[in-house]
């Protein structure tokens, strides 16, 4: 094709204007497919993307980019084609893996460079540079991107891959511009990468030193200092914050995650089962009460889920690290909780779990999130290839009973432990166990479930009583609401030993008092703890095991199991009967030989062969998801 045209002057000259619509049709065609190429004329340099008839009336408007004559943003071979030829080579690799998915993380992150256009031509031109002289198959960005995806996927060290790079650079010709030290790859990456904030945090979880705290050198709660006495200005404890609105503006900039996102109203099912949040009454309610809310079906629900770990492992026992992770509900059952589309958006680091005080780091995500359900922000929908306001929301939280009581504010403790009956209690306290007991359950039953007239099963009683009548956001808010406390691990807040001890932020949210299910539990945690206890109890493990002298012992002041009730022996030693779940050591060994012989497809579950200890006639470390596999 001949490029002469792209030298002339005057935009309206009738041969520029020829060559400027072979051009949009040659691009049409090798675009892939693509509702939007790069505009290059003179305003745009190939930062912006265009529909061709918004590029067309650009470089009618506007010259063409002079240096722009290999056309390698529209389907060309780099090396090639110059001006002038009068064929074009269409690079047959262009719309494939590798370059396609280089292209459409560019296209993402482009936005983000609007104000910076010197910062994402940097980018662009890492993306453009061959790896070395004659190389075809990677630039400087794809290799480092496809390096950098192998130190990730197998978990290696800085200095395991500055060795890698090392070696790598040594092998390639000379001219290579692979860079040789991490530091250089992650510099490169991190322009492609969303912000992050770092809070100074009280070391006694007391306050940020954000907003109207930001300058303060120590905390205007306990006087704490805000940096570390013996290294200079280091910070005594950090949030970091990972702001999650460009995080959910970037998802709508990719086509396929852009359509996905809004399958629970294309295209669920409708069958009357419960599958997915967008099946449940709460849904339903939503879409109801905040119709503005629901007339967008791209706006966002996410479920927010937090826990404690320790990231040392087993090199210390008592750091606890809380990472804060949001979950998009507007996605299928099969993709919402893959971990591609899980979001970090806190991490709040130890030494101690931040327990009662995570309010106070949570204020940032709070307030974000309430921007995101008043105004809303601006975000650009690419499979639909227009502008619209996105809003979002939090539906629920996810969590184990501990952190119920974190994030609700509720005491998950002691006589009234339920956060749903509150004040009606429902059981006993049990002597030799030393715990609570909440064996009326059933009557949550219906009143003609034939559970409720079975007294051996159970507590030796029929149960005839009413279920306790649940109170409703708006009711609990209005109980709460005047609660005020001050946070932080050194201030002692004199308040009731059961019930709310704190208004906890989330009710701050203006949707959060209308909610049905306001916090949910973790069913994996729930079902370790099960499992562990059946295991510790038919292995008889000590501490594990819900079977001994002091647990009989509650059977006998209950009046039920008689037949398990403690023997006094003449010898004055004391005999407990065996329980249909008691295994003798044959029995015991049969069982971790068998659970030792278990073999699984690889990734199905840990190993369990190492798992099994054949010596004490234990199971040890078992994770969640090992628990869950034995329990099926």
């Amino acid at each position: 094709m001949d490029r002469s045209w792209i030298s002339t002057k005057n935009p309206s000259d009738p041969e520029y204007q020829a060559g400027v619509r072979e051009f949009i049709k040659f691009a049409v065609k090798n675009g892939g497919g693509r509702s939007e190429l790069r505009c290059p004329c003179i305003m745009c340099h190939n930062f912006l993307h265009k529909r061709p008839g918004e590029i067309l009336n650009h470089l009618s408007k506007w010259a063409f980019d002079k240096t722009y004559t290999c056309w390698i943003w529209h389907g060309e071979c780099r090396d090639e084609t110059t001006v002038g030829n009068s064929e074009v080579n269409v690079c047959e690799g262009h719309n494939t893996n590798e370059g396609d998915r280089l292209e459409e993380m560019l296209h993402q992150v482009e936005e983000a460079f609007h104000e910076d256009p010197f910062t994402f031509e940097s980018l662009l031109n890492d993306s453009e540079k061959p790896l070395y002289e004659g190389c075809t198959n990677y630039t400087r960005l794809s290799a480092i991107m496809k390096l950098y995806n192998v130190k990730a996927s197998q978990g290696l060290t800085d200095i395991d891959f500055n060795l890698i790079l090392e070696v790598f650079k040594d092998m390639l010709p000379d001219d290579n511009v692979l860079p040789s030290r991490t530091y250089e790859a992650k510099k490169t990456l991190s322009l492609m990468g969303l912000p992050y904030e770092k809070i100074h945090a009280c070391p006694n979880d007391c306050m940020l030193y954000r907003n109207q705290n930001e300058s303060l050198e120590s905390c205007s709660v306990c006087n704490a200092s805000r940096y570390k006495k013996e290294e200079g200005r280091v910070p005594a404890k950090v949030l970091w914050y990972f702001p999650i609105i460009p995080r959910f503006k970037r998802p709508f900039s990719n086509v396929a995650d852009a359509e996905k996102l809004t399958w629970h109203f294309d295209s669920r099912e409708d069958d009357g089962l419960l599958k997915h949040p967008a099946d449940s009454p709460q849904w339903r309610f939503i879409d109801g009460k905040f119709p503005e809310f629901a007339k967008e079906k791209r706006n966002l629900r996410l479920a927010l889920s937090t826990d404690g770990f320790n990231p040392f492992g087993s090199l210390s026992s008592t750091y606890s690290t809380w990472p804060v992770i949001l979950i998009t509900y507007n996605l299928s059952p099969t993709l919402c909780m893959k971990i591609r589309y899980m979001m970090l958006s806190l991490l709040i680091y130890g030494p101690r779990q931040p327990g009662n005080d995570i309010d106070v780091y949570l204020a940032p995500l709070i307030d974000d999130f309430k921007m995101l359900w008043e105004t809303g922000v601006g975000v650009f929908d690419a499979y639909r290839n227009e502008k619209f306001n996105l809003k979002a929301m939090l539906f629920c939280t996810i969590q184990d009973f501990p952190a119920y009581g974190n994030l609700s504010g509720y005491t998950v403790k002691g006589k009234a432990a339920c956060p749903l009956c509150m004040e009606q209690f429902l059981g006993h306290w049990l002597n030799g166990s030393g715990k609570h007991v909440f064996d009326s359950h059933r009557v949550f039953l219906s009143c003609d479930h034939h559970y409720r007239y079975m007294k051996k099963a159970f507590n030796g009683k029929q149960e005839f009583g009413e279920r306790p009548k649940i109170m409703s956001g708006v009711e609990v808010f209005e109980k709460i609401k005047d609660i005020q406390i001050t946070f932080g691990k050194k201030h002692r807040n004199f308040l009731s030993k059961q019930g709310f001890k704190k208004c906890s932020k989330l009710w701050s949210l203006p949707y959060w008092r209308f909610l049905f299910v306001r916090h949910s539990l973790d069913v994996m945690h729930i079902e370790k703890n099960v499992c562990d206890s059946l295991i510790g109890t038919l292995l008889n493990i000590p501490g594990k095991t819900k079977d001994g002298p002091k647990f009989r012992a509650d059977l006998e002041t209950l009046g039920i199991r008689k037949e398990l009730h403690v023997v006094d022996k003449e010898s004055g030693r004391k005999y407990l009967p065996p329980a249909a779940y008691t295994l003798s050591r044959k029995e015991k060994i049969e069982l971790c030989e068998s659970l030792a012989g278990v073999k699984v497809p690889h990734g199905y579950s840990s190993n369990i062969r190492s798992l099994v200890n054949m010596e004490t006639l234990k199971l040890v470390g078992l994770k969640s998801h090992d628990c869950h596999v034995l329990m099926q």
